[in-house]
């Protein structure tokens, strides 16, 4: 069952049950969790509600209709099944807001408001969302939380964390003691100041609330975890009970506890960074109490008791509690040496220091708890690792990697795209002279940090690998690391990151140019291909699947299933033809020299940089390294069909690939093997395409529908891509 699904059918059932049409924690917390789902913006989506906008027949002045608000929440939160309860409150919510006054009839709320309000959310401030929940657990609005209102949150909140998977059995005194504690001046009223106080440094209010406090030094990252063997507390030492999330474990330092425990005196996380200047580049280990599970003292070689012993954090030896006192001090920070930065090589950068910026997001985005910037010498002889993680991508299966990441590498080397984007990463990271990246996503994110990384104008330019997390990951198929992560120990993966090898990679420039420029048609996706460009019947099936997707994203959370619907669209294509003699409404023309497409029955041209598409297929086909053309100095362009029979891809060779389709048939006979390649029809250094009719196109998998145009493509540059070692193929996760 998907995601939202599993919302719709339970938390109907739980809003239902709320008193009256407005929001209450269970909305809140309902609602949240769409958005973090969500890619859009609420900036975005209001747009939609001015002139031209698919939304502005549904807008009043200021203000917008009940329908308009549904079409404002299911196209914000992407989402077309969205619980009538929830919609319903918080459009209550919104009449009754301050700055609905004045609304031109009761079936009507301000969009300022709204705007306001899921900005906020969208931020993740936690002192606002504290304010935010405040005013809305505040019935009577007289500034202050009674007894009754307490009560009333307390057995919400039950409700909330019953469905978010908690072992609630003895949550409601946790909660109690909770709200006890944030009415600091024991008043029996708990008033905005006392709860947004109490709240920030509340740990089990924070997580049911999904706050995102300001990450600082030592400090843990909490979240619930179900756990699978028998787990204890590192504070009371009692074991975690309970079938469902039984506790609050760090997402960095695996440190575990109750949820009763959580704001009690826990040991602190891992240190990121040193403190001053005399700490830079002293070596030593930051020992985190663990779960020994029977393991072996590294230094006593005896057993070591559940909870008597103690990781390092960086070189990941287990001591016993006793034995971490001994021995050697220094820590060589273990197998991912040459990946991590470890603390004592990220100092604070002082005012006077040479390279001290004042300004600039991607600064303030590295800086410590204190407002210091912060500065990376990196160890000797290592390559420290740059990591980008999508954390939508693959299910939001990058969440779970991105957690994985934290704990073997420095949280400070791993960055959330969600967060900024590239640039906070590239800007911590310019001044270092070798460095690779690795990019956990699928192809589109890949091609967001190649495309960063041109625009960063970096002193060096770092080679970087992919961990694919995407549906296609034809560019992580090229590059060995193969067609989607499966699960696998990430520490193997990063062993082969070490050993990967350096490859420039080709990329190109396309300029669409329409005939009629006043001719209003699907905006083009992207300036650059990195991996290919196609014509007719593929990027017709893309295009669909697209558009379905954008209707019902739930579906589509998982590659199994992308792949089926992939088959399902691909077999309708088969029967419709709807792409049928290509070569009467196009023409082609490499470095000049006319393509003749006459006798050929076409309903696909696809142009390769790369030797794979659609998940998998080589569609200009494999050619024996005794066939290949030795000669470097190649033409600009090969037409020649006894000439193309023997020349093999490469991508460096600053040349493209152009093959033709007969159609989505032919594309299932080639991805399958059943077919060895489509038509070669030429390799080029240019390329122009000049279309008759509107026509599917595609680059890098994004699809649109094009007018009549004229497509130039050019060499731009190359990138410095990590190529995998060969594997066998029984390898980890090296499947198409």
């Amino acid at each position: 069952m998907s995601f939202k699904s599993e919302w719709t059918s339970e938390m109907t059932s739980l809003a239902a049950e709320s008193c009256g049409a407005e929001v209450n924690p269970v909305d809140f917390i309902q609602l949240q969790q769409y958005m973090e789902y969500s890619s859009m913006r609420v900036k975005d989506v209001v747009k939609e509600f001015n002139a031209g906008g698919k939304l502005v027949q549904h807008k009043s002045g200021d203000h917008v209709d009940r329908t308009g608000f549904s079409l404002f929440l299911k196209s914000y939160l992407e989402a077309d099944n969205l619980p009538t309860e929830l919609c319903q409150h918080l459009f209550q919510y919104f009449q009754d807001s301050e700055l609905c006054k004045g609304k031109p009839r009761d079936d009507y709320v301000c969009l300022k408001a709204m705007s306001c309000y899921f900005s906020v959310l969208e931020e993740g401030k936690p002192r606002d969302k504290l304010e935010f929940t405040f005013k809305l657990y505040d019935k009577d609005g007289n500034g202050y939380l009674d007894k009754s209102e307490v009560d009333a949150i307390i057995t919400q909140m039950m409700r909330a964390a019953d469905y978010l998977g908690w072992e609630v059995t003895e949550l409601r005194p946790v909660l109690e003691d909770t709200m006890t504690a944030i009415d600091a001046d024991s008043s029996g009223t708990v008033t905005q100041q006392e709860w947004i106080l109490g709240g920030m440094n509340n740990v089990p209010l924070q997580v049911l609330l999904g706050l995102k406090i300001a990450e600082q030094d030592s400090q843990h990252t909490w979240r619930m975890k179900n756990f699978t063997k028998p787990t204890y507390c590192c504070v009371c030492d009692g074991m975690l009970m309970g079938l469902r999330k039984q506790g609050l474990c760090c997402s960095v330092c695996k440190y575990t506890v109750h949820s009763r425990c959580a704001n009690k005196s826990t040991a602190p996380c891992v240190r990121t960074h040193v403190k001053s200047k005399a700490e830079i580049g002293v070596p030593a280990h930051d020992w985190i109490r663990t779960e020994s599970d029977s393991s072996k003292c590294d230094f006593c070689q005896k057993k070591i008791k559940t909870l008597a012993g103690k990781r390092c954090a960086w070189c990941h030896l287990i001591r016993h509690d006793e034995c971490a006192v001994q021995g050697s001090s220094e820590c060589d920070c273990g197998p991912l040496r040459d990946h991590i930065l470890p603390p004592w090589c990220i100092s604070p950068l002082l005012k006077e220091d040479e390279g001290y910026s004042s300004c600039g997001e991607s600064v303030l985005m590295n800086m410590t708890s204190e407002g210091t910037q912060l500065h990376i010498t990196p160890p000797p002889q290592t390559h420290p690792l740059l990591v980008f993680v999508n954390p939508k991508s693959g299910g939001k299966q990058g969440e779970r990697v991105m957690r994985k990441l934290q704990y073997l590498l420095n949280p400070r080397q791993v960055f959330n795209l969600n967060n900024g984007g590239p640039s906070p990463g590239l800007h911590f990271f310019r001044n270092v002279q070798q460095y690779r990246v690795l990019v956990c996503g699928g192809d589109g994110t890949v091609g967001w940090i190649l495309d960063a990384i041109d625009k960063a104008d970096l002193p060096v330019c770092p080679p970087v690998a992919v961990l694919p997390l995407g549906t296609g990951n034809d560019l992580a198929r090229c590059l060995r690391w193969g067609g989607g992560y499966e699960g696998s120990d990430l520490s193997d993966i990063l062993k082969e990151v070490e050993g990967g090898v350096g490859l420039p990679m080709d990329r190109w420039s396309v300029q669409v140019i329409p005939d009629n420029p006043e001719e209003e048609g699907d905006p083009v996706p992207y300036e650059i291909i990195n991996n290919y460009f196609s014509i007719g019947v593929d990027a017709s099936i893309a295009h669909r699947f697209h558009a379905l997707r954008e209707k019902n994203p739930q579906k589509f959370n998982s590659r199994a299933k992308n792949k089926l619907y992939y088959f399902e669209l691909a077999t309708s294509e088969t029967i419709s033809a709807s792409c049928k003699k290509l070569s009467d409404c196009l023409s082609i023309e490499c470095c000049g020299v006319p393509l003749d497409l006459s006798s050929l029955d076409l309903q696909g041209v696809a142009v390769l940089n790369i030797p794979s598409m659609h998940g998998g297929s080589n569609l200009w086909g494999e050619s024996r390294k005794d066939e290949a053309e030795s000669d470097t100095n190649v033409p600009e362009v090969i037409t020649d069909h006894d000439t193309l029979k023997s020349s093999s891809q490469d991508l460096s060779d600053k040349r493209l690939e152009v093959v033709g389709l007969e159609g989505a048939l032919e594309m299932g006979q080639i991805y399958s093997g059943l077919k060895s390649m489509g038509r070669r029809l030429a390799q080029t250094a240019h390329l122009t395409i000049r279309t008759l009719k509107a026509l599917p196109m595609q680059i890098d998998g994004e699809p649109w529908m094009q007018p009549p145009s004229t497509i130039h493509i050019s060499h731009k540059n190359q990138a410095n891509m990590l190529m995998a070692a060969p594997v066998k193929s029984s390898g980890f996760f090296h499947h198409k």
